[in-house]
């Protein structure tokens, strides 16, 4: 405990203090059958209660055809219901949690049984596809489809707005924009991806706009109680741009999220894992994230994502570098991360890795998700 005292100090962020800096991370499980949260989800939560902040799976906003069939939504009561069963077990037993927003953009596919029930296209910012993908739940296992181009991006923007009414009346502690791994917001962002020619696109600025928009659409429903997730190193979903074309556009887009008053940014740096190749050539944009956009968050807490140790974690902290850390993967394996790391146990469980969603295969799912041994205390 005494070589991690800085992430064990308290911290406020927006109207809630976090007894720690150590936030789970938003990861996808995919156990919300037919879209609805569970009671098995509640004991997942609930198990890693510790975290200083939990942020939840990512939550669709409206129906989408994405690989995961049973990734959750909010977008009607039962949702609203389901998701205020955990939310309220969560506080309960004296944790806090975000609920992180999502749509998946061209990231999904028509022929998903979401994207049929939705009735409509694949929505991006323009009509070009990215590369790889593999929908396993589909026959024959496609990739990704040319999207098409949303006419009104201010349509997914009220979706947005619409989700964090029912997160609020759900009683999340706040909500998180996903504007992360070649997701919509990222689309737009991305010249590769965004080739419009209206106020959405072309210049850095126009190409920025849509996330802020959905951002001060946030702000308009939580006040202070909002954050985004942002990787400007990019790779995954087919997302990445020329280094000073990826420093200037991200540098502009921090420096203006930055002055929304939002909670906290998290800032997702370059990782390996996140380095997807195409045709031989790497499609990330491999950069220090922390050192090229730190000097332009002033005025919000900034947490850094991505292989981020607890040990590297203090020590940033202890800096002033960065206000704290998110874990994913490990939180995955690791239900008492947080106490792991108080009293210096190994994070050493082996992840079942067939498990870590559910497919075609899955028999009791608990299995890989709520099913890790704890630790000798």
């Amino acid at each position: 405990m005494a070589e991690l005292k800085a992430l064990f100090t308290p911290i406020q962020i927006g109207g809630i203090e976090l007894k720690n800096r150590i936030g789970m991370a938003a990861l996808t499980r995919n156990r919300a059958e037919n879209t609805y949260p569970t009671e098995l989800m509640k004991e997942y939560y609930l198990q890693r209660i510790d975290a200083g902040l939990i942020i939840s799976e990512a939550i669709l906003i409206t129906r989408q055809g994405t690989e995961w069939p049973h990734a959750p939504g909010l977008w009607d009561d039962k949702h609203i219901a389901g998701w205020k069963n955990i939310v309220d077990a969560v506080h309960e037993a004296g944790g806090k949690i975000y609920a992180q927003l999502w749509h998946v953009g061209r990231a999904a596919h028509p022929e998903a049984e979401q994207q049929k029930l939705a009735g409509t296209p694949v929505y991006a910012p323009s009509a070009i596809s990215a590369r790889g993908g593999k929908f396993r739940t589909i026959e024959g296992q496609p990739g990704y489809v040319t999207p098409t181009a949303v006419e009104d991006p201010q349509v997914i923007i009220q979706q947005f707005k619409d989700a964090a009414v029912n997160a609020k009346k759900a009683g999340f502690d706040g909500v998180q924009l996903h504007g992360a791994n070649g997701y919509i917001v990222s689309q737009f962002l991305d010249s590769n991806s965004n080739k419009r020619t209206d106020k959405w696109g072309g210049s850095i600025e126009n190409r920025a706009r849509f996330g802020l928009e959905v951002l001060k659409s946030l702000v308009e429903v939580y006040g202070h109680d909002v954050a985004v997730k942002i990787s400007p190193a990019g790779g995954y979903n087919d997302m990445g741009m020329p280094l000073q074309e990826t420093l200037d556009t991200f540098s502009y887009y921090i420096s203006e999220v930055d002055k929304l008053g939002l909670s906290f940014i998290e800032l997702v740096r370059y990782s390996p894992k996140f380095d997807v190749e195409y045709d031989g050539v790497s499609r990330a944009t491999k950069h220090d994230v922390l050192a090229s956009y730190r000097p332009f968050i002033k005025n919000t807490k900034l947490f850094l994502n991505a292989d981020v140790t607890a040990q590297e974690g203090e020590v940033l902290v202890s800096e002033g570098k960065i206000d704290g850390i998110f874990i994913g993967f490990d939180f995955i394996t690791h239900s008492d991360l947080v106490k792991r790391v108080f009293h210096g146990k190994p994070l050493d469980n082996a992840p079942d890795i067939t498990h870590l969603q559910t497919n075609k295969t899955s028999g009791d799912w608990r299995t890989g998700y709520t099913d890790y041994p704890l630790a000798t205390y």
